[in-house]
């Protein structure tokens, strides 16, 4: 564990995969999807809740600096532990705090992908996925997967899917459009699977909503 000064003094823990290796809190970790996230998403600790998490961190310091036994690895792995524990309570906080502040996530999502099909040509077009949406929003994909499923309760992919469905409803009832057709414009490489997000969204395949609705 390093203090790093820039602006102000922080820490970095610093932790190699093999000291939590097999553990469960290595498995805990890989869950919280929050260290994932870009710096200016990071998690924002009121005074109080950063004292928590500066306490926690000062006590794994000085275990870790000093005369190491038996009993220090899982005195480490307790504090980690807490440590996690507290960081998903301030996560979960934070989100019902910025519940207004995200409230539009998945209309700025929309967004997204409208600029994507509008300025992308059709032979250029490929299936968007998560990690591109995100980079045109300016966010890191797991704070817009997590951000739009506490918004809305509905994954990343889920927005996707039924944002390419909705697009492919008002192609189809155009007579022009054969079903290929819909499937390529839309970045779908074989519309076979076009076919298969299509029913799965509808509870229709692209013909029989063709059948039904034109």
């Amino acid at each position: 564990m390093k203090r790093h000064k820039i602006k102000q003094d922080g820490f970095i823990l610093t932790i190699h995969k093999d000291y939590l290796r097999g553990t469960d809190i290595e498995r805990k970790f890989r869950k919280a999807s929050f260290f994932s996230y870009a710096v200016h998403e990071a998690l924002h600790f009121s005074p109080k809740e950063e004292n928590t998490i500066k306490q926690i961190i000062l006590s794994i310091h000085e275990e870790y600096q000093g005369n190491i036994d038996n009993y220090s690895k899982d005195i480490i792995l307790a504090q980690l532990a807490s440590l996690l524990r507290y960081s998903v309570r301030f996560y979960n906080r934070q989100f019902i705090n910025r519940k207004e502040m995200n409230s539009h996530i998945s209309a700025k999502f929309n967004d997204a992908l409208n600029e994507y099909f509008e300025t992308t040509y059709h032979h250029e077009r490929k299936l968007p996925n998560i990690e591109m949406i995100a980079r045109k929003m300016e966010v890191s994909s797991r704070y817009l997967t997590d951000t739009l499923k506490a918004e809305t309760g509905k994954t990343a992919i889920e927005h996707l899917h039924l944002y390419l469905v909705e697009e492919a409803k008002t192609m189809l009832l155009d007579p022009s459009w054969s079903i290929s057709q819909v499937a390529y414009q839309l970045g779908f490489e074989y519309p076979q699977y076009f076919s298969r997000v299509f029913k799965k969204k509808t509870g229709l395949s692209p013909k029989e909503y063709q059948r039904q609705y034109r």
